[in-house]
């Protein structure tokens, strides 16, 4: 089977367990309204979170670890619907595993296709890099994050997960900001990163037509592309809360702009949208060139 060498120096009853609960994720994720494409659920029906977030503040005490229970355990807290903490730097987090249904919702949002390639900026564990991988194949995916900690976990997660389309995935120690020229033009970028604005380098490295799907001022918005500094599109109906982007000065200030705006006369996000011109960015209600307009650029 493809990818079992993951399941190495696990006996049976882990390995039952852990399909077992990948199965009860994805019917959960789908009751909710998520996985509506066959392609992503055999995804997250395949590819093991427990391998890539196990470790991460969900591990029983050293003298608990060789319990066939407590190790069960930890097996489920790897399937439960919530984000994992997972890099820690100064007291201040700096990286971690969403939870599977918002996962899944953005995956969906991409609206892939076959031929894709796709640019993650926010590396985390690797596991959105490998569903991403399991979709589009060998090759397509590239992930970059600014710290080499993060960026050297998500490599040997990959690996140890150990499928071709998993192995082949470029992890690159970088500022993600910039993107990633080299590997240019996506016709995909997913942020998993809180933003205050949209770095002009991921216009430039993504096709015409292709879309940047992004975290800004909690809420997930879906740009297309229309050539170098410009983009426009709208905001998906979900809250999105991510670990900033750091060095990002405004993220706090964005956060409480996305909370006013959300939170206010017309909360639902879908009726808001965002577009970028050039140097210009600035998020709207229902109409871009309206008369309900917010700024985000000087």
């Amino acid at each position: 089977m493809a990818g079992a060498a993951h399941d190495a120096g696990y006996d049976d009853r882990y390995r039952v367990a852990a399909r077992a609960l990948r199965a009860r994720m994805v019917r959960r994720i789908v009751a909710g309204g998520g996985l509506t494409d066959p392609a992503w659920r055999a995804a997250f029906t395949e590819v093991p979170r427990h391998l890539f977030v196990l470790g991460y503040g969900l591990d029983e005490p050293p003298e608990d670890a060789r319990d066939p229970r407590s190790r069960l355990r930890r097996l489920a807290s790897a399937y439960a619907d919530r984000p994992i903490a997972t890099h820690m730097s100064g007291g201040e987090l700096v990286s971690s595993s969403s939870q599977p249904s918002l996962m899944a919702r953005m995956c969906q949002a991409l609206d892939v296709l076959d031929g894709h390639r796709v640019l993650e900026i926010g590396a985390g564990t690797g596991y959105n890099a490998a569903l991403l991988a399991h979709r589009l194949g060998p090759g397509a995916v590239t992930t970059i994050d600014l710290d080499e900690e993060i960026t050297a976990a998500a490599r040997a997660h990959l690996a140890a997960y150990g499928t071709p389309a998993a192995r082949a995935v470029a992890v690159v120690t970088g500022d993600g900001v910039l993107g990633h020229a080299p590997r240019a033009p996506y016709d995909r970028i997913v942020v998993t990163c809180g933003m205050p604005a949209i770095p002009a380098a991921w216009l430039e490295q993504c096709r015409p037509g292709g879309l940047v799907l992004a975290p800004v001022a909690t809420g997930l918005v879906v740009l297309t592309v229309h050539g170098p500094g410009r983009a426009e599109g709208r905001f998906l109906h979900t809250p999105a809360y991510f670990v900033p982007l750091r060095g990002a000065a405004a993220g706090s200030a964005h956060v409480r702009l996305g909370d006013a705006l959300f939170g206010g006369r017309h909360p639902d996000r879908s009726r808001y949208g965002m577009s970028v011109d050039g140097a210009r960015q600035w998020l709207w209600l229902d109409d871009p060139r309206g008369p309900d307009t917010w700024s985000i650029t000087g």
